[in-house]
């Protein structure tokens, strides 16, 4: 069985298109929800490059993230179109301890906006996953495939908690059995 070159989840955020917009291409705001620090803000045609970070929104996330905290992220910001669309390309599932990707070719991760009646949708999408060497591919592709699942909970998540997002004291951080897609 051949391995997907296409991942696509969508979800419904309950806020305006405005606060997702900021959610999604502020990189302190970015990185809070998505379990990273960058090192400055998304521009197209740049470089952000930073380190993985547990999110600050969701405890049981927080601990899957952790024995990857310190690996570098880079990210090749490509496309941002204001309350559309904002595109990076990178390198899927690159935690691997002392993996050169170096010479890999990316995936193209993107993220379209549309708003709703009761808020805002979220469509993201990964493609590229064909033009991954055959050893990685397939690990890469379900790796991601999950996170992305992850990840839409949380930028909903990010979205509805008080005080820009971070994970409330005393809160368990536990996500709901079934999420989008």
């Amino acid at each position: 069985m051949s391995t997907p070159d296409r991942i696509e989840k969508h979800v419904l955020l309950h806020a305006s298109l405005p606060r997702v917009w900021s959610a999604l291409t502020d990189s302190r705001e970015f990185g809070a929800w998505f379990g990273a620090a960058l090192d400055g803000p998304f521009e197209a045609g740049t470089l952000a490059r930073g380190r993985i970070e547990p999110t600050t929104v969701d405890a049981e996330i927080a601990r899957l993230q952790a024995p990857h905290r310190g690996t570098p992220l880079e990210l090749a910001v490509v496309r941002i179109e204001p309350m559309r669309r904002f595109s990076f390309r990178w390198h899927p599932f690159a935690v691997e301890p002392g993996a050169d990707l170096a010479r890999e070719p990316t995936t193209l991760v993107a993220f379209e906006l549309e708003a709703g009646a009761d808020g805002t949708w979220l469509t993201i999408t990964e493609t590229g996953f064909d033009a991954l060497p055959e050893a990685r591919r397939a690990q890469a592709f379900a790796a991601n495939d999950g996170g992305w699942t992850h990840q839409a909970r949380l930028v909903a998540r990010y979205l509805e908690e008080p005080r820009g997002g971070a994970l409330a004291p005393g809160r368990s951080g536990r996500v709901p059995p079934n999420g989008p897609d």
